[in-house]
């Protein structure tokens, strides 16, 4: 697979049925390997790795009702208390990220309030934290570790 911008990590793999798998730490299961799957591994390990999100913190591609239709995000970190601190919506790295994508990224926050926004095509990483009284977004260089 291609290599992303993220600091070098070690995966699990399983070949079934020339199927090639991958671990995933948070689902406890491989999952077939996609390029954009690739690039969810990569972000959960980073998440986990380098911000020190508790993995139990860590929900994987779930079901949302957006306007009465059912979406999926890719990964969403919880705060303690149950509230969103942050989604993100991992592309292939082949997808240019455009807006778009944002726009995808912030229907889907309109039914989850996250406090942050993550998008990422594995190459290319943007941060965003919402500011939901004026009704907008501000990029970030970096998005802050977690804070206990």
């Amino acid at each position: 697979m291609q290599k992303l911008n993220f600091p070098q990590y070690s995966f699990r793999f399983k070949n079934n049925e020339n199927n090639l798998s991958i671990f995933d730490a948070i689902r406890k299961k491989f999952v077939i390997l996609q390029p954009e799957e690739w690039v969810r591994q990569h972000c959960i390990q980073f998440l986990f790795n380098e911000k020190k999100f508790p993995k139990s913190h860590i929900n994987i591609e779930k079901k949302i009702t957006i306007n009465q239709l059912t979406k999926r995000y890719d990964i969403v970190v919880f705060n303690p208390d149950g509230s969103i601190h942050l989604m993100v919506e991992c592309k292939a790295p082949n997808v240019m990220i455009n807006q778009s994508t944002f726009d995808q990224i912030a229907r889907y926050n309109l039914a989850l309030n996250a406090t942050y926004l993550m998008v990422t095509n594995g190459l290319n990483h943007y941060y965003c934290q919402m500011d939901y009284k004026e009704q907008r977004y501000q990029f970030l260089e970096n998005l802050p570790s977690y804070q206990p």
